[in-house]
């Protein structure tokens, strides 16, 4: 599509919607930022464009001159698809595109996609240092931090992208293709915003839309989902397993990673990593897999994954402070990546949790429990929600607390030498901080602080 002179709505004000609104602008396109939210700061907004922009910012009510005149609406991951006044857009028939999509149609290069409800932050940054090594001309985008957008119109043909997607992102792709796909798991988030599991799990699977028998999807073999996903794909399937011995695929025997495509080979023991936990270390198949998949050799993956230190937020360890260990997981935004961070403790543990709902069910989380943790101190809008579940599930060393402050002081006080402190929260951040990032940043301030 030629953008000269077109008329384009960029639905949303984030990160993602401004980096549309810049990569529009370039392109020549008479841009309007749109936000539903009338309370927004105009000003502000206009500041975070370049001063020569002509972008033209809406807040409120979308007038019926203004939908009659566009040519195509760039949606921001954060806005469902099914608001009224989408479908009001998609009734006129006008082209709608996700922030993904958008970027997909300018850049150039390779592209190896990343997709999950867990672990997909880890993979990709895991995978985007092992590219770093192999090729020269790199980008690392999506939700990790800079949006796909801001980028791609800097990519030469020689290029690889690792992007790591949400659901929110596939749902609104249309010519998108990776050439190596990942889904790293399947398991119940955002159903406020996908209504169904059915519904989510169709859009992560969106992942391989356009990918060919020249393809790569690389699959977690232990998801039921995936492994039928799996039967149908058009692509071929490479599949990671930390459970069982692979004829072809990436394994956990024994303690080390074992590639197999031909003659198994070792990449590397699990303690010779910085990452804890079984589920990191699907993070790094999966991560090994797909660098694999794409022609990487195994010894420079093996080089990389050795020297990673992971990712802030996802089970970061903070410091000790008298021999209590503090660990930071605010990245743990839903009870399966919550879970996940409880089984990679190797000590008592006095657990922080609550936040905002995202009509999740606790139980699992609460099982997983077992003897290792030893308090659960909430707070935010889901903790009479989670406390009650506890309750019924017969942990009765349930604390409650006011603020955010208050729920970390309480941890400090309950904990023993020997101990950890973590905080995963099982729950989104909204309501209380802007997003993950200001949650975990302040419960290293305050732990450094103690």
């Amino acid at each position: 599509m030629d953008f000269r002179g077109k008329k384009v709505l960029v639905f949303g004000t984030g990160i993602s919607g401004i980096g549309a609104g810049e990569l529009l602008e370039r392109a020549g396109a008479s841009v309007i930022l749109y936000d539903g939210n009338e309370n927004l700061d105009k000003d502000n907004l206009r500041k975070r464009f370049a001063a020569e922009s002509s972008v033209e910012i809406l807040l409120g009510s979308l007038p019926l001159e203004v939908m009659d005149q566009l040519e195509l609406v760039v949606l921001s991951p954060g806005v469902p698809t099914d608001l009224p006044i989408v479908n009001q857009l998609r009734e006129r028939e006008i082209p709608i595109w996700g922030e993904v999509e958008l970027a997909y149609r300018f850049a150039r290069g390779d592209v190896l996609a990343i997709t999950g409800t867990n672990g997909k932050t880890t993979t990709t940054a895991l995978l985007g240092e092992i590219m770093k090594a192999y090729s020269d001309s790199v980008f690392v985008v999506g939700n990790i931090g800079t949006p796909y957008t801001g980028a791609a119109m800097e990519m030469k043909e020689s290029s690889v992208t690792v992007a790591e997607m949400s659901s929110f992102q596939l749902e609104t792709i249309d010519t998108f293709h990776p050439k190596v796909s990942a889904i790293l798991n399947i398991t119940p988030d955002h159903l406020n915003r996908h209504h169904t599991m059915e519904a989510y799990i169709q859009a992560k699977e969106k992942i391989t839309k356009n990918q060919t028998e020249e393809d790569v999807c690389v699959l977690n073999y232990e998801d039921e989902v995936l492994r039928a996903f799996g039967e149908k794909l058009g692509a071929q399937v490479l599949y990671f397993s930390s459970r069982r011995k692979l004829e072809r695929g990436i394994y956990l025997e024994d303690g080390k990673i074992i590639y197999a495509d031909g003659e198994p080979e070792e990449l590397c023991a699990v303690g010779e990593l910085a990452l804890l936990g079984t589920h990191n270390y699907e993070n790094v198949m999966a991560a090994s897999a797909m660098a694999a998949a794409y022609g990487v050799p195994l010894e420079s993956i093996r080089k990389t994954i050795k020297s990673f230190g992971g990712v802030a937020h996802r089970i970061e360890f903070v410091a000790e402070k008298d021999g209590v260990a503090y660990y930071n997981d605010s990245k743990g935004t839903n009870p399966d990546a919550a879970i996940k961070a409880v089984e990679a403790m190797n000590r008592p543990t006095v657990l922080i949790g609550g936040g905002y709902d995202k009509d999740s069910s606790y139980d699992a989380w609460i099982d997983s429990f077992g003897e290792k943790v030893r308090y659960l101190v909430l707070v935010g809008a889901t903790k009479e929600k989670i406390a009650e579940t506890a309750r019924r599930k017969g942990f009765d060393n349930v604390i409650l607390t006011e603020t955010f402050e208050e729920a970390v002081m309480e941890s400090v006080k309950l904990a023993r030498e020997g101990d950890a402190v973590l905080l995963s929260p099982a729950c989104a951040s909204w309501g209380m901080f802007k997003n993950f990032e200001e949650r975990g940043d302040k419960f290293k301030e305050l732990v450094n602080h103690l």
